[in-house]
């Protein structure tokens, strides 16, 4: 059965419900005292379709999880699971190939032990479909039940149904909560194991990065995970290269849209730049490998740098850049035009020049926005990764030489999950070290960015 059948049910049936009890509220309406009900009828409405659809939905999301597990039961005490292997990857294999032609995934069958279990699929998902479906439906007329019964002149329907408002949104603002202390223990979990494979010291210390997927596990050599390289290649071209670029250049777009521009101009100006923020990365990667590292080699070499390479730092960091600078654009526009009209026409009448005016005065003013956007920026740059697989290659190298080949922890990550590699491995383990340093980082910029746009705001307020 498609998941669509039960939720186009739950929702015919919740409107039904919504109909029905609004009808019976309007006929409270004319039959109450002065014709006043504690609630209008369409909350009463919504609080019959709430107790019909929601406990319908709750059970047929949590009855899709278990009749999984029924259905399989199911299979294995039919007669023609006898032949099947008793554990493995190839029972496996036989039992999805089963339930994909029973289910229309597929439209062939390949192995005589899975035409057998066939037909007790297609028996096990009939019956435990329908089993839900009946569930189902009971839930739907016992929370229809339930709420007609509660249906009266004074019944405050509208004070149930903002709570039950109330608890959806809890749940919707708890689910990033969740999302990020679960990705947070993860973390810890994986970086733990790591770290009693790998000396931390190794790892936060060390200068040299050459894990090897194919070594031995039991005894791995702490001195190939050395991630500082990985760690200055971050911050180098994320946080110097990019920031270089994309600050001065959103700063001062900003001013211009904000202070000097015409108002035509900036219509199409502002757009125009943010659209910047909506190319995908992939093709700032592309035009960074096909178009701008060659152009720099071309003219490194025209000055006399014999080595300079087609992948580089200098080349990531300056697509980079301009990838970010809709960040800072938008976060400084925003802030320096929230700044009061009285402190620019202060600043003009006490003589000061327009110049003078944006520097010393709204600038300042606009400090915690601008620091916000900058951070906001040097977060999203340190995190990126298509443009460094593409344009500044992958060796882990130590140098300040913005010409030559470097890459950075996000890279890394991707290099270690991808493949056949053991997840009891430390190369592989060596991911989630690299994902949590980085998850640090992040949360250490957001708390400066916090304490400083407290402070400056307190300052200025």
């Amino acid at each position: 059965m498609s998941p669509a059948i039960p939720l186009l049910l739950a929702i015919g049936l919740g409107l039904a419900g919504w109909l029905v009890a609004r009808s019976r509220a309007w006929a409270f309406r004319r039959a109450a005292p002065k014709g006043r009900l504690a609630s209008l009828p369409n909350y009463h409405g919504w609080y019959a379709a709430l107790w019909i659809s929601v406990p319908m939905l709750i059970f047929l999301a949590v009855w899709d999880s278990i009749s999984a597990n029924l259905v399989i039961q199911h299979v294995m005490a039919s007669p023609a699971a006898d032949q099947l292997p008793a554990f493995g990857m190839q029972r496996d294999t036989i039992l999805g190939e089963a339930h994909a032609f029973a289910t229309g995934q597929t439209d062939r069958v390949f192995t005589d032990e899975a035409r057998a279990l066939v037909e007790p699929f297609k028996e096990g998902i009939a019956r435990y479909n329908l089993i839900g479906l009946l569930v189902s439906l009971l839930l739907a007329f016992a929370g229809a039940a339930w709420a007609f019964l509660r249906l009266k002149p004074d019944f405050a329907a509208r004070t149930r149904v903002e709570r039950a408002v109330l608890l959806v949104l809890l749940l919707a603002s708890l689910v990033a909560i969740l999302t990020t202390l679960g990705i947070f223990i993860t973390l810890v979990f994986e970086t733990f194991r790591f770290f009693g494979m790998v000396s931390p010291v190794d790892f936060l210390f060390g200068t040299h990065w050459g894990p090897d997927p194919m070594s031995s596990a039991d005894s791995p050599d702490g001195s190939r995970y050395g991630a500082i390289p990985l760690f200055w290649g971050t911050i180098f071209i994320g946080a110097i290269i990019a920031m270089i670029v994309a600050i001065p250049l959103g700063l001062m777009s900003a001013i211009y849209l904000t202070q000097y521009a015409d108002p035509r101009v900036r219509s199409w100006l502002k757009p125009a730049l943010e659209i910047l923020a909506g190319v995908p990365t992939v093709v700032y990667g592309y035009f960074a490998a096909l178009t701008v590292a060659p152009a720099i080699r071309d003219v490194a070499m025209s000055v006399g740098i014999t080595n300079a390479s087609s992948e580089s730092a200098l080349a990531a960091g300056l697509v980079m850049g301009v990838m970010i600078i809709p960040f800072v654009s938008s976060m400084a526009d925003d802030s320096i035009a929230a700044v009061p009209q009285a402190m620019r026409d202060g600043s003009l009448a006490m003589g000061a020049t327009t110049n003078e005016t944006i520097r010393r005065v709204l600038v300042p003013a606009a400090l915690p926005g601008i620091v916000a956007g900058i951070m906001l920026a040097v977060s999203r740059a340190i995190g990126e990764t298509m443009i460094v697989v593409m344009a500044a290659g992958a060796a882990a190298n130590l140098t300040a030489n913005p010409l030559e080949a470097m890459t950075t922890v996000t890279f890394q990550i991707v290099a270690m999950l991808t493949g056949e590699g053991s997840f009891d491995h430390p190369a592989t383990l060596s991911a989630f070290a690299l994902g949590f340093v980085l998850f640090m980082v992040t949360l250490l910029l957001n708390f400066i960015a916090l304490r400083v746009v407290k402070r400056f705001r307190e300052a200025y307020e």
